[in-house]
């Protein structure tokens, strides 16, 4: 009968794998990192001790066999965005600028987080920076909690117990784009909202719900559609939202890749832009000034937050456990008027 293999645990040392396994701790560091020299029976041995008492590395203790960059692993999900595109690019600049090696992982649902994050950790991982809806998977678990790994959250929609968190205030971004189409003169008003167990979507629907609360408009049912934040979700629902015998007179989209679709659908049914419909985007990615008319939108500050996430990692890294509080870094956003309104 195969014996159990035990949870991991930060309690375990380099030091013991290296006892168990005959070798030295260089050399423990040097299998787990596939660095230096060693034979196929150093290996085998250093694979089975580690794998027997459930060794995870950590930063301190590569530190002190030494040597390798500090790496952080990143969570993100596999869609098609825009905005994954543009966060995963500037990652890989603010890591490259700091010495840092950025490992992404591409993770297929959240109930997948945990277990890409401890295959992260047995990669080498110091650190893990997290996008949605990865972070509310992860926070608040024992499991992740057990990982004693330092990890910040880019785009979350509110503070973590146990992560940094940097982030923009999306209801209220969101409730000041819906501002501006009220303001100017649009009193049917539809939203294509991202996935509800995205942190984000939830709140730039709420958003948009306290603008047009404030304005005595209620909000139809039928004109509430929740997307994926992929163009063609968007599309699909902008279909929906034009085919109605009511159609709206604007669309609210929860991110850039969506509102493109709204605009596409709206021009294959030969609507004038934005005198029929007028049509808002969120992120401020390329897209938004690459398709006709150019998008009304909110900016969030992709680049300062990404590096702003890393250098949190970095300090709670140098501190050492328990050393950094998880921080929430608030960013300033940006409403860009364009064309689509």
């Amino acid at each position: 009968m195969q014996r159990p293999r035990p949870a991991p645990s930060a309690r375990v040392t380099i030091k013991a794998v290296a006892a168990q396994a005959g070798v030295s701790a260089m050399t423990v560091s040097n299998v787990f990192n596939n660095t230096g020299k060693f034979s196929r029976d150093t290996r085998d041995r250093v694979l089975a001790a580690i794998d027997a008492l459930g060794y995870v590395p950590n930063s301190a203790a590569r530190r002190l066999v030494g040597a390798t960059p500090t790496r952080v692993g990143l969570l993100y999900a596999g869609v098609d965005s825009m905005f994954i595109d543009a966060t995963l690019a500037a990652a890989a600049v603010a890591s490259a600028e700091r010495g840092l090696q950025l490992m992404a992982r591409k993770v297929a649902s959240p109930q997948d987080a945990l277990d890409t994050a401890r295959a992260l950790q047995r990669a080498g991982a110091d650190a893990l920076l997290v996008l949605p809806p990865f972070d509310l998977a992860l926070s608040g678990s024992a499991q992740f909690l057990a990982l004693n790994m330092a990890a910040a959250a880019i785009a979350t929609a509110a503070p973590l117990p146990d992560m940094f968190t940097v982030r923009i205030d999306n209801r209220a971004a969101s409730r000041a784009i819906t501002e501006l189409l009220i303001a100017k003169g649009r009193r049917r008003i539809a939203i294509i909202s991202g996935p509800q167990d995205h942190s984000d979507s939830v709140e730039r629907l709420r958003g948009c719900r306290d603008a047009l609360e404030a304005h005595g408009m209620p909000l139809m049912a039928d004109l509430v559609i929740d997307g994926r934040f992929t163009f063609a979700s968007g599309l699909e629902a902008a279909e929906r939202l034009l085919g109605l015998d009511a159609p709206p007179d604007a669309i609210v989209a929860a991110n850039d890749d969506m509102a493109a679709a709204a605009l596409w659908a709206a021009h294959r049914r030969g609507l004038s832009l934005p005198r029929d419909l007028a049509v808002t985007g969120f992120d401020d990615t390329l897209l938004a000034t690459r398709v006709w008319p150019a998008l009304t939108t909110v900016r969030q500050p992709i680049g300062q937050m990404t590096a702003r996430a890393l250098d949190l990692l970095l300090l709670a890294l140098q501190r050492g456990s328990g050393g950094a509080h998880p921080v929430d870094s608030l960013e300033t956003y940006e409403l860009v008027e364009r064309a689509s309104t």
